[in-house]
Formats: C-alpha cells, sequence, structure tokens
C-alpha cells in the first residue's frame, strides 16, 4: 500500500508524529513531502503551489492513500492534482484555527479557518488527537457559518463530524524506559516544558513560583522548551530572578539528556492557554513526573483531576495563586516521603497505538 503523507507546516510535534508513524507502520510503503514551520500564514494558504511548482510529479504518482496534517489545503491539492482527486483521504489534526487564542497584535482571519473547514469537507475521514479538539473544531465551524449573511450550508457541523474520530498522537517507547543517569533529585524539582510563545502563558508560571517561594521552601526550576527569534520576556525575567533556584534553562539538543532531565523531576507544569493535545506534559508523566495542569483544554481528557489545578485563563493572578497552592501540597507530601504516584499513560505508547492506527488507515482505503 502506498502513501503520500503531506505535511505543510512540519513544527516538532508534527514531525515527532510523522517520524514515528513511518517508523511504526513499516507495512507500508511511505512517500513523505514537508514544508518548513516558518511564515505561517503563506505556508497554510500557499503550500497547494509551493508543492506542485517543485514536486508536481511525486504527487502524480498512484498512491492508495493521501493523508495530510491540518495544515494541508487539502481541497486545492485534490483539485489541482487530478490523480489525487479520487485517492481516498485521511487528514490529521494536530489543532485547528479556530480554537487558537489571539496574541494581542495579531489580526482574526477566517483564511487559515476556511483552509481548516475545507480540508476536512474533502477528506473521507478526518482523525483529531482529543476530544477538546474535535469538539473546538466543531464549534468554530458552526460559529463561522453563523457569520456568513446568505447560502448558508445547513448541517455542516453534523457532515463533518460523523467522518470524524479521535485517535491522539503517540509517546515514542523510549520515553517509558529507565535509564541509570536520571536519579530522581532530593531536591524537590519541578519541570515547565513548552515552546516559549504566549499561548504557554510563561508568566503564570513566573507569578507561580513567586508565590510559592514566599514560604521559604527549597526547589528547583527546569525550563525547557524551542526559544524563538522573539519570546516572552517574562522569561528573561524568571531567569534572572531566580538565578537560585534554575537548573536546565532553554532547549536541550540531545533528546536523551532531557529525557534524563525529566525523569529526574517530581512535577511538570503546564500554565498553556492553548493546548490540543499536551504532548509535553504526558512525555513528562511518562517519565515519572506528577502533572499539573490547568483543569481545561484537552487536559482534563487525558489526567484524572487530582492532577490539574483549578482553571482561571481570563485571570492570572487567580490561576497562578492555585497553581502555587497545589505545589505547597506537593512540597509538603514530598517532606513527608508520601508523594502521589504519577498517572499511568501506558495506553499511549507507540508499541500499544500502532494497531488502532494501521487499522485506520486500511478502513480508509477500503
Amino acid at each position: 500500500m502506498r502513501i503520500l503523507l503531506l505535511s505543510a507546516y512540519d513544527a516538532d510535534s508534527h514531525r515527532y508524529w510523522r517520524e514515528n508513524l513511518v517508523r511504526h507502520l513499516e507495512c507500508f510503503e511511505w512517500r513523505c513531502l514537508t514544508l518548513p514551520p516558518r511564515h505561517f500564514s503563506w505556508r497554510i494558504r500557499g503550500n497547494p503551489i509551493s508543492w506542485v511548482s517543485s514536486c508536481g510529479e511525486r504527487l502524480s504518482e498512484p498512491y492508495d492513500l493521501l493523508l495530510a496534517t491540518s495544515m494541508v489545503d487539502v481541497a486545492t491539492i485534490k483539485g489541482l492534482i487530478p490523480s489525487l482527486a479520487t485517492t481516498p483521504t485521511l487528514v490529521y489534526f494536530h489543532e485547528n484555527q479556530f480554537a487558537f487564542p489571539v496574541s494581542a497584535p495579531q489580526f482574526v482571519s477566517a483564511e487559515s479557518q476556511m483552509v481548516n473547514l475545507y480540508s476536512a469537507l474533502a477528506a473521507d475521514i478526518n482523525v483529531f488527537n482529543s476530544r477538546f479538539n474535535l469538539e473546538s473544531f466543531i464549534d468554530g465551524v458552526e460559529r463561522l457559518m453563523a457569520r456568513m449573511p446568505d447560502q448558508r450550508p445547513r448541517d455542516i457541523g453534523k457532515v463533518i463530524r460523523e467522518k470524524s474520530e479521535v485517535l491522539p498522537v503517540p509517546l515514542e517507547n523510549s520515553v517509558f524506559e529507565r535509564t541509570r543517569a536520571a536519579i530522581r533529585s532530593e531536591l524537590l524539582t519541578f519541570a515547565w516544558n513548552h515552546r516559549w510563545e504566549y499561548d504557554k502563558a510563561p508568566e503564570r508560571l513566573y507569578r507561580a513560583l513567586h508565590k510559592f517561594r514566599q514560604h521559604g521552601l527549597p526547589f528547583r526550576i527546569h525550563v525547557l522548551g524551542r526559544p524563538f527569534r522573539k519570546y516572552p520576556s517574562v522569561l528573561d525575567r524568571l531567569q534572572q530572578d531566580f538565578a537560585a533556584e534554575l537548573g536546565q534553562f532553554g532547549r536541550m539538543e540531545s533528546r536523551s539528556d532531557y529525557l534524563d532531565v525529566l525523569r529526574s523531576s517530581h512535577v511538570v507544569i503546564s500554565t498553556a492557554l492553548q493546548e490540543f493535545q499536551g504532548l509535553s506534559v504526558l512525555e513528562a508523566t511518562a517519565c515519572g513526573c506528577i502533572p499539573l495542569a490547568p483543569a481545561r483544554l484537552s487536559y482534563p481528557e487525558f489526567l484524572p483531576k487530582e492532577f490539574t489545578y483549578a482553571s482561571s485563563p481570563e485571570d492570572e493572578e487567580q490561576e497562578a495563586g492555585a497553581l502555587a497552592r497545589r505545589l505547597e501540597e506537593i512540597a509538603a507530601a514530598h517532606a513527608n516521603g508520601a508523594l502521589p504516584q504519577p498517572p499511568r499513560v501506558d495506553a499511549f505508547s507507540w508499541n500499544e497505538m500502532a494497531p488502532r492506527y494501521r487499522r485506520l488507515i486500511e478502513t480508509t482505503c477500503r
């Protein structure tokens, strides 16, 4: 079975999914075409002409399945390449453009949302990495259609829902391994491991740590993740103000070293305002960290209630206080040698999920 896999904005999580998909499903023959994750507005709208102009012959080869990420303009691709027009098509939604929080300077445009919508309509099967992703997409589509002045389609949300399902991005099997190098620290250690962007809300981490430190409890904090050319300035303030408590700071080039840092930590923290699955938190949990995440977005699907804290997306100060109180509870348990066991996330491993992906692909082709 020959599969054409298109990833139009091959960011970290997309590449993580794509490479592991190919590695764990060697029973299929894969042709992968990707575009780099930059110039977002041009990329999401221009990916068809980028591919047609550079590799049109490869697109026109016969395939049994077209598998595309949600950043791909699937409807246009199928329109421009006649041989793909009738090829069974599966679209995988790592995220959707209806549920991203918007930073102040941004202009809200329906352009990227319409690409998502047309792709979902052009696909035979849509797959979302969480129930939150699916429901926020359907809700966003219906709100967008309500804005149309006339000639509105009927039951468009129902049409999409009937050919959609939820299947998370699996975790690499390596995150479940234990290494001798990763001995859990005696000092209470926190990790925050997210992209350094506004939607991960690092200012809430900064405020929560300030509140927690007022109690005089010793701790270490690792601030991990990818820094971009421009990133929230609060991270520089955190580096300065918590220099005495700071462990690793920034992106770690070695994947194994990164996992060992997680395995040496007690708690992984999320403060995200946008999270469609929460791979970084799930990975850290697999490494043995106790997760603490806000009770919103996709987190309640994957984490028991006792591993979340009160969500106040509109009140930064209140939410930072809620996180600080949970950190204090963890510190008290640590002092008494009674830390809770992290929830089990073995069901998200590739060993467990590869058969589900294989059945999904075979079903779509049929």
